[in-house]
Parts: C-alpha cells; structure tokens; sequence
C-alpha cells in the first residue's frame, strides 16, 4: 500500500502534559484522511509537527518512502505539504494575490511582478473552481472567500499535501457544502488532504479514512463507510454519544429581555438591524437563525454594549439599559458568550484564572478592600476548569493563548454559566467543539433555561437551532420575517425563510 505520510511513533510533551503519545498516522496518497478528536486530543499538534511547527521529542516521519526531518514550514513546503490553518494568515487591507505571494514574490527586474502572479492565481482559482478574485481586498471579502485564499497559498506554492485545521469552523453551512465540493475536484487533481476536525457529519460525507485520537493517544483508524457515526463519536469520547437533546418542555414565564424597534448601523454606516422586536421569556431558549451576514453580529452587538443603538430600546427585567456600558449591563443580569472568543471572550494574554473571574474581580470572594485574593480566584478556576473538563496543560497558570480553540471556548461557557445571568446572549456557543463538548454544553443551556433565565441563541448550525431551540425567529436583511414554534417547523421551511421567500406573521 503507498503511502505519501507515515508519522510513526510520534512522541510530543509540553510542560504538564503529553500532547502526542506513541501516535502512528499512516495516510495514502490521492486520498482524504480525517483526523478526529476532542479538544486538546492532539490532532492539530499532530499536524503542527508535519508541517515544521514543533519538533518531535519521539518517533519518526516519511514522505513518499523518503525519511524527513521537518524543521521549519519553509521545509514542509519544499516537500509539498501546505496547511490552512483554524485562524487564517491573512494580511486584511492586502489584496487576494498580494497575501498568496507573500514571501515568494515574482520579480520583474526591481518590481514585484503583481501582474503575472494575479494571472496565476486566476488560472488556478478557475481549474480547482474557487472563484476568487485575485484583485480583491481580504477585508472586502467573506470567511468563506478568506479560506479560499489560504487554498491557494498553498496551490500557488505546488502543495501536494494539503492540512486543512478545522476548516468549518467559521463558515455557513452554504460554504461548508462548497468546500467539500473543493476538497474533491482538489484529490481528483492527485491532491492529498489530511482533515482535522470533530465534525462527524463532515467526514462520513467526503473522507475515506478516519483516525482518531483521545487524550494524546491513537484509538484506531477506520474505513469511514464501514464505520457509523455513532461509533466514531464512542471511539472518540470513549463512551456513546446521545446525539438528542435530552429536554422537556418549556413553562415560559414572564418577559426578561425586550426588544423593541431597534436600529443598528454596521461599520460601512449601513442599516444592519431594522426596526427588529423581539421577547425572550424566562424559562425558554429563542433561537435566532438567519444566513451569516444579515444582521446577527450587528444585533449581538448591540444588545451586548459592543456597538452604538441608533434607535429602539432593550430592556432587562423592566430596566432600560439601552445606552449603558457593557459593566453595568452584566450588572442588570445580562451574560454573553461572544461569537469572536479572541476579541471578545478572553484576554489572550491572562492567566486562564485570571479569565474566568475577568467580570467579578473586583468583588468578593475574589477581592477584599481592592485587593486580590489570588487563592480565591485560583480555587474558582480549578472548580471550573473540573467542572467543564477544560484542558490546560498548567490548569489555572495557563495564558490563554496556549489553549486550543475548543478549550478556549469551554473556558468562557464555565465562567458565563458560572455567573448565571437572568439574561443569556448565546452566539456560536459550540463553534469548534467536539460531540462530546456539545452535548454537555446543550445540557447546561437547557438546564439553564429550567432554571427560569431567558436564553437568546444565536448560531449558524440548524440542527443546534432545532435541537435546543423552544421558538425560532428568523432574521433575513436585519429583519424578524418569521418565529416558529420548534416542533412545528423543519429545516425546509426555516430555509424559505433564511433566503426571504417567505415570511410569517411576527
């Protein structure tokens, strides 16, 4: 059997922790090879060491038959691996051809010949069907558009082997059907792609093999069509999987969070969010759905303190908190689980207890007179951290940066579940985690919700919209065309309403 990587016996430690433990990946050439773990199970510091980012402490790596060492990515490149990474590498007031030949710039005498390479990457965006614009601006283009670029980076420097880190994790699922699609024309074009993720769905639909790892360990690989869904999820988590979300129904109580007539403005000073109302009870989770870009963030924004209210009101159990800063809305009740984690869910470079207790420092337990009660917040830290199973190599000591995006995100679910606000803005909440991690996290929202706190739910995943979701409204061009009750609508109908063919009476 050829294969073109054998990484066999890897070995990798960090301080406090075995990130890879006697790991063995063995992919064939011209195939699509998932690799599927929970969070923090290694899979990308597997992938970070084929592709020159760590050295190995153990173990040893051959590319087409031929033993390698892997220094740096400039030596991964020159083998032909090329790697899309979970947060892009994008320059964002570059154009699409300036960021692909970063680096590798064609010369025209003393001139970088821009012409020639936009030429380039024309003819190899229109043979593997990626329909980008070499001329355009990152900052003018979507997600979707930026993940393409970063396929071409690697296509434009001959890559043959192409690592793609989580690469759903930030796109709708419009462009998720779109890059399955690309992934295939790229292997019928004698491309290999190695597939980090932990979305089983994904896999079943256009990978061939399936490694899986847990806790650093290898579990098994499996031919993906002879194994179900079900039992990748067991062999991930090492326990079956309840893929329903286990809930009754809902007694909704009085109205804790009102919105009424708002007007939103997004950064090019358009009207993002138009006249929009809506009620969330407590004792219920409204999910709000809609095609990214038609208001959502803006909304999120805006009810969270995060950007200016043109007009209209939000009010918290009664109390006008409109035109407030985001301290003294936290302080009326109100929590928030940011879509962006690294903008607005942590400081990337705190401590993960100094995190956890980013809004309640200042108050006891964790203050006495001003001062810091650093053993109170670590105790805090070390129960949360237990609690949500959030992985970090030196548990309350770790800087948030140093943390996988799924342990990232499960930090700042601990510290906002933690705080139980009367008032929940839930946006992406299980962005980048594992079968695992939602389910427990779906667990909480409804356990939540039975505690009598009004839960907004805002994501881009359908299923999780159905699953968790009480009512549904639908947003489309910053306007509610329609809410639903969840037993009574199917994704059919909530996709008429997500394009705007139709709209129901709010």
């Amino acid at each position: 059997m050829a294969y073109i990587i054998e990484m066999l016996n890897i070995v990798k430690d960090f301080p406090g922790i075995r990130a890879n433990d006697d790991v063995t990946l063995q992919v064939e050439k011209g195939s699509i090879h998932a690799l599927l773990g929970e969070n923090g199970a290694g899979k990308s510091t597997l992938m970070s060491i084929l592709f020159g980012l760590y050295s190995p402490d153990g173990g040893s790596i051959r590319i087409r038959g031929e033993s390698v060492r892997i220094n740096d990515p400039n030596v991964a490149n020159e083998l032909g691996i090329g790697m899309v990474h979970q947060h892009f590498k994008l320059v964002h007031n570059f154009t699409v051809t300036e960021n692909i030949i970063l680096g590798l710039e064609p010369r025209a005498g003393l001139m970088i010949d821009v012409k020639r390479a936009a030429a380039k990457v024309a003819e190899l965006s229109k043979l593997y069907g990626l329909d980008v614009d070499p001329n355009a601006r990152i900052e003018e283009i979507s997600v979707g558009m930026q993940q393409r670029v970063e396929i071409l980076k690697m296509l434009y420097r001959d890559a043959e082997i192409l690592i793609f880190d989580e690469p759903t994790a930030v796109l709708t699922p419009q462009e998720i059907h779109e890059l399955m699609g690309i992934m295939r024309r790229l292997v019928e074009e004698g491309k290999t792609i190695v597939l980090i993720t932990h979305k089983l769905k994904e896999i079943k639909e256009v990978a061939d093999t399936c490694t899986v790892l847990r806790r650093g360990k290898l579990i098994g690989t499996v031919p993906v069509k002879d194994a179900s869904e079900a039992r990748m999820a067991e062999m991930m988590v090492g326990r079956e999987v309840n893929f329903t979300v286990d809930k009754g129904p809902c007694s909704p109580g009085d109205v804790v969070l009102e919105i009424s007539d708002l007007c939103v403005r997004n950064s090019k000073n358009l009207m993002a969010v138009k006249n929009l109302s809506l009620q969330v009870k407590r004792g219920e989770i409204l999910g709000l759905c809609g095609i990214d870009g038609n208001g959502q963030a803006e909304l999120i924004h805006a009810l969270t303190g995060l950007s200016k209210i043109e007009s209209g009101s939000v009010l918290i159990n009664g109390s006008d908190v409109t035109h407030l800063p985001v301290r003294q809305r936290l302080d009326k009740g109100l929590g928030h689980i940011p879509e962006d984690r690294h903008r607005h869910g942590l400081v990337l470079d705190f401590r993960l207890d100094e995190n956890m207790v980013i809004h309640s420092y200042g108050r006891p337990p964790f203050a006495q007179y001003g001062v810091l009660d650093f053993a109170a917040i670590r105790k805090n830290s070390e129960r949360l951290i237990k609690e949500f199973d959030v992985r970090a190599g030196k548990g309350p000591a770790t800087l948030a940066r140093s943390m996988s995006g799924g342990n990232q995100q499960k930090a700042i679910l601990a510290r906002e579940i933690d705080r139980s606000p009367e008032a929940f803005i839930v946006a992406q909440p299980t962005r980048g985690l594992d079968v695992g991690a939602i389910e427990y996290i779906h667990k909480r929202l409804v356990a939540e919700r039975d505690k009598g706190k009004a839960i907004l739910l805002v994501s881009l995943e359908l299923d999780e919209i159905m699953d968790v979701s009480d009512r549904i409204a639908v947003i489309y061009g910053g306007e509610i065309v329609g809410i639903v009750d969840s037993k009574e609508t199917d994704e059919n109908e909530l996709g008429l309403m997500m394009s705007g063919s139709i709209r129901k009476a709010v």
